[in-house]
């Protein structure tokens, strides 16, 4: 099953004789929008969201409190499963999730419900800009679902395993450039990356409207980093979300890949955890 859908293959989805469930994700990595305004993701899906769709909430459904564990660590089990029910979410239903068209947020959706057992789960290609067809104003209340998570094992890294994996494997550092050569560092108190791991930002998974680059575009990317088949994959970011669509992406690829929820706010936070800058792994 393809792992992202279109703007125009969900509207024949939701036509169906099986909707899929609706997943509204709409996050910001800033609370500042461009325009200098905060961002409020619930406020921005109250003013128009996808006609059925049920709005997460990224900080409070998709994670847990910010801590030792990161920024965005990994949801209470019983907290995500709720909502997912809330949201009408049940084992045998599709789910397609969709974001305000970074992809994020919803591949972090994506990727939660992929690990804990959902087999039919999507992300809207684009994202809400994508869509194109009409909006509605008011919160549906679906019926209550059943999906009960599972979590399942090897898809998850701790430090010490993604430290290893930077060794054994192939370690991708999802974020921008100039924050894993630790040229900046805007929100965690070290810059730089974990030593091995490898430039990746997510930025070229995408075209320029947004949109996932064909898998054989994604492929080869991922090739020329040392991605094989049978080289073991991980990921991280500044905090587990975009490095949700790098997994994203390299699912799209045929590759399988691990993330690392944690990841930079995590190993950052450890003076012990050795730290390396510049444009090489080292």
């Amino acid at each position: 099953m393809n792992a992202i859908i279109s703007a125009s293959e969900l509207a024949d989805a939701l036509r169906s004789e099986r909707p899929p469930v609706l997943l509204d994700v709409r996050w910001q990595l800033s609370t500042a929008a461009a325009s200098g305004q905060p961002f409020y993701g619930r406020a921005a899906y109250a003013s128009g969201h996808i006609p059925g769709a049920v709005f997460v909430d990224l900080d409070r459904e998709l994670a847990s409190a910010p801590g030792s564990r990161g920024r965005h660590p990994l949801p209470d089990l019983e907290v995500f499963g709720a909502a997912m029910r809330r949201a009408g979410v049940s084992a045998r239903t599709p789910v397609v999730a969709y974001d305000g068209g970074i992809g994020w947020a919803a591949a972090r959706a994506w990727w939660l419900l992929r690990w804990t057992g959902h087999p039919d789960v999507r992300v809207l290609d684009g994202g809400l800009p994508a869509w194109g067809g009409p909006l509605e104003t008011e919160a549906p209340t679906p019926a209550e679902g059943d999906f009960v998570p599972r979590p399942a094992e090897g898809a998850v890294l701790d430090a010490d395993g993604a430290a290893a994996l930077a060794r054994s494997g192939v370690l991708l550092d999802a974020r921008a450039g100039e924050r894993y050569r630790g040229e900046v560092e805007p929100i965690d108190p070290v810059g730089g990356h974990i030593p091995g791991a490898l430039s990746a930002p997510t930025s070229g998974n995408v075209d320029a409207d947004g949109r996932f680059r064909p898998a054989a575009e994604l492929r080869a990317r991922f090739g020329e980093l040392g991605v094989t088949p049978d080289a073991p994959v991980g990921v991280y970011c500044g905090s587990g979300v975009s490095a949700a669509h790098e997994v994203l992406a390299l699912e799209i690829a045929g590759v399988p890949a691990a993330l690392y929820v944690g990841s930079w706010s995590e190993w950052s936070s450890d003076p012990g955890r050795p730290v390396a800058v510049g444009p090489e792994p080292q």
